[in-house]
């Protein structure tokens, strides 16, 4: 989620290459495909098609109503 907040509109291949690269994990494109089907249905994570490429997109807004409930 930090990769997509500071950068949105990332491709899985983009958003591996850079979780591997400035974080240095060791984990496969398939397994943050698996990651990303639950932030996507928890509504954390929107994704849409560009031409042959699923773009991925974070979502606040769950965040922003969690965080007024516990504020108010």
């Amino acid at each position: 989620m930090d990769e997509l907040s500071e950068r949105n509109e990332l491709t899985l291949y983009e958003l591996t290459t850079r979780l591997i690269m400035k974080h240095n994990l060791a984990i496969s494109r398939q397994a943050i495909a698996k990651h990303l089907s639950a932030l996507e249905a928890a509504g954390l994570v929107t994704s849409k098609r560009k031409g042959k490429y699923r773009v991925l997109n974070f979502n606040s807004e769950p965040l922003r109503n969690l965080l007024e409930g516990w504020i108010d």
